[in-house]
């Protein structure tokens, strides 16, 4: 039994810092690099892929609307053609630094509000997709499962991989339930743990209601700014492991 186990990294920015990378990535097999539209600068992604390669971590762009001061936890609309270019930008840039060490990018995974609006907006998935595959169509798109993201990355002929989220609660649409409301975000390790193998155990995606969506999916995510997020991935990384499952990195599940 194979499962990718995935974080946000490469989240600080100049000398704001972001994160516990150093130690998350000894827990992960991939890890999702900010390319400075939300967070991040060259120095900060030339580090986060050295220890990626050092730690034999994939590497993926994770690509984010133009937010620095909101994280790019904000909304916002920008024209078809305009964000093809961004996202392009970005995994470019990032895919530059990694070459330049040696490495490759692998995968691609949208960040905070994009990845969020992409999941509902069947139009914008479709701009978001069309932007990896003409960049490179042999890259993976990791995206929520049960999302219109994965959906239209399956039909441009991407690999796609499916991811769940830790450390997040789903609404019963299968929807990650807003930040700003209570209980949105598991900050216990033993509660992400304890979500991360319901899911697992029941086959798909596990809402606040009790209730379950079935779908296959391939990655569990966890994210880099949550304050527990090292406990929680090495409490998750062992139970997985001691319950039979193998951690991987993303290429290694095509």
């Amino acid at each position: 039994m194979k499962i990718n186990l995935n974080a946000d990294m490469g989240e600080s920015f100049g000398s704001w810092t972001m994160g516990q990378d150093e130690e998350l990535i000894g827990c992960v097999a991939s890890a999702n690099v900010a390319c400075g539209f939300h967070a991040g600068d060259p120095l900060v992604m030339t580090k986060t892929v050295q220890l990626a390669g050092e730690r034999g971590v994939s590497v993926g762009a994770h690509p984010s609307f133009p937010d620095l001061q909101g994280f790019g936890r904000r909304e916002m609309h920008v024209p078809p053609r305009e964000l093809e270019a961004q996202i392009a930008y970005q995994v470019g840039a990032l895919d530059g630094i990694a070459r330049s060490r040696g490495m490759r990018v692998t995968h691609v995974k949208p960040h905070g509000a994009l990845n969020n609006m992409a999941c509902a907006d069947a139009a914008l998935a479709t701009t978001v997709v069309r932007a990896v595959k003409s960049y490179a169509p042999g890259l993976i798109l990791l995206a929520p499962a049960c999302s219109a993201l994965a959906a239209a990355g399956k039909a441009a002929g991407l690999k796609v991989a499916l991811e769940i989220f830790a450390d997040r609660a789903y609404t019963d649409n299968g929807q990650l339930v807003p930040r700003n409301v209570p209980g949105a975000v598991l900050h216990a390790p033993d509660a992400a743990l304890a979500h991360a193998t319901a899911m697992l155990e029941r086959g798909g995606i596990v809402t606040v209601s009790g209730g379950c969506i079935p779908t296959p999916f391939h990655s569990i995510c966890l994210h880099g700014d949550n304050a527990a997020a090292v406990a929680s991935a090495r409490l998750i990384r062992t139970g997985l492991e001691e319950n039979g499952w193998k951690i991987v990195p993303l290429p290694d599940l095509f």
